[in-house]
């Protein structure tokens, strides 16, 4: 029976690499299919409707809450300038410096990457970002990738990540918050190191051998102009508290939002603004949270007694237990992430984490470890993420340019992850 659901998992990969199906509708299909072969009932207690389905949708509710409210703090700091505001004033500060631009530019994007991951966080810094560094003669390919990098900086801070490694892997969130402050400091040496290596081993190129790229800014852009200087702490509002107060993951984000409302609004304005801000937050959170309610069905699917039961043994076969393996075998399999790839925390890797931990072959904060490890390379080298995509075609350059140029550096934060995790929690 173990062998037909990793028939049933290897299915669904190819149907997400071919894109035959979306990956949220390929995973509630794997869901399905897992609880029927694992031999559950139709209805019931452990059952396909009422397990999978009925209990396994809302299981990551919280953290799609926090995602919610990330992306609504992300469109107000949009819309009010805030975001653009900080990027244009690290870009007059670096001149024409090129790498103290970039390493400006890099800043900002790990800012924003707390506050909100994928194309939203991508655009905000990029808009002027990837322009502004370009007409300084840093290439295309590493403009696109300092943006990418920076945001992988802040995802260490980024509390809808928190919010959801906390629900699907049943920890608390100091826990999450534990690993994911010592994870940083690798995604932090591994960014600066793509800028100053990328931007000098390729040399400055010459602005006039770009086609520029038009930012477009909206007319409301225009008058607003730039934000006042206090309003420009609205992303580190909700890291203060969370961090440095430990307070909730969504009464900070609400905190953050309330901050930068009251920092960049007029009083009459604030209804509609919020209102508005809101909506387009729902606009951008309605893909991960379609994604996070499938992610909760497999992982109700796979934690099943029959599904556990029939692969903890194939599983526990092929999952080395001595450190020095773990590091090594679990970052040879990092190409693994990619391309939707069945290690991907946003699709089959859940489930798989859901089996390791289920079946008690690693220790939850390990297989933590082993994902956000894993969830640092698919944010910025993954050639099917939102961000990547977005970030390459903005930059004029492909986004496979994008993964060979960024896999290098990405790989060694794995490899610290992996590091961290065995010498920790093995």
């Amino acid at each position: 029976m173990g062998v037909v659901i990793l028939l049933i998992m290897a299915v669904g990969v190819a149907a997400m690499l071919s894109r035959k199906l979306p990956t949220a509708f390929a995973l509630v299909g794997m869901a399905v299919a897992i609880a029927v072969a694992a031999g559950a009932a139709f209805s019931g207690e452990e059952s396909v409707l009422d397990t999978v389905l009925q209990e396994g949708a809302p299981m990551l509710a919280s953290t799609m809450i926090a995602v919610l409210l990330g992306s609504w703090l992300g469109k107000l700091l949009d819309e009010t300038g805030v975001a653009s505001t900080i990027v244009r004033k690290i870009v007059e500060f670096g001149g024409d410096r090129p790498t103290v631009v970039a390493l400006g530019v890099l800043g900002v994007s790990a800012l924003i990457g707390t506050v909100t991951g994928s194309a939203p966080a991508a655009m905000m810094a990029g808009i002027i970002g990837i322009p502004a560094m370009i007409a300084v003669g840093i290439p295309k390919v590493t403009a696109a990738g300092t943006i990418l990098m920076g945001i992988a900086v802040g995802v260490p801070f980024e509390l809808p990540i928190w919010q959801f490694f906390s629900s699907a892997l049943d920890l608390s969130v100091p826990q999450v918050r534990s690993f994911m402050v010592k994870l940083f400091p690798f995604a932090l040496v591994a960014a600066v190191g793509y800028v100053l290596i990328e931007s000098r081993r390729r040399g400055v190129e010459h602005a006039w051998a770009f086609k520029p790229a038009s930012t477009k800014p909206s007319s409301r852009r225009e008058r607003l102009g730039d934000a006042p200087w206090y309003a420009l702490l609205t992303p580190v509002v909700p890291l203060v508290l969370a961090l440095g107060f430990e307070l909730a993951i969504i009464p900070s984000l609400l905190a953050g939002v309330l901050y930068g409302l009251v920092t960049t609004t007029r009083p009459r304005d604030m209804n509609k603004r919020l209102l508005r801000t809101l909506y387009g937050g729902f606009e951008v959170a309605a893909p991960p949270i379609a994604l996070f309610i499938a992610i909760g069905m497999l992982l109700a699917a796979v934690q099943l007694p029959g599904a556990v039961q029939a692969l903890e043994p194939l599983v526990k076969a092929v999952s080395p237990q001595n450190p020095i393996v773990f590091v090594l075998v679990f970052t040879l399999l990092v190409p693994l992430c990619l391309y939707r790839g069945p290690l991907n925390i946003y699709g089959l890797g859940a489930g798989i984490a859901g089996v390791l931990i289920a079946a008690q072959i690693y220790p939850a904060m390990a297989v933590l470890g082993i994902a956000a490890s894993y969830n640092q390379v698919f944010g910025v080298s993954d050639p099917t993420s939102t961000q990547t995509v977005w970030s390459a075609q903005y930059a004029g350059v492909s986004p496979q340019q994008v993964m060979v140029r960024t896999l290098p550096y990405v790989w060694t934060v794995a490899l610290g992850g992996f590091a961290v995790t065995a010498a920790t929690y093995l």
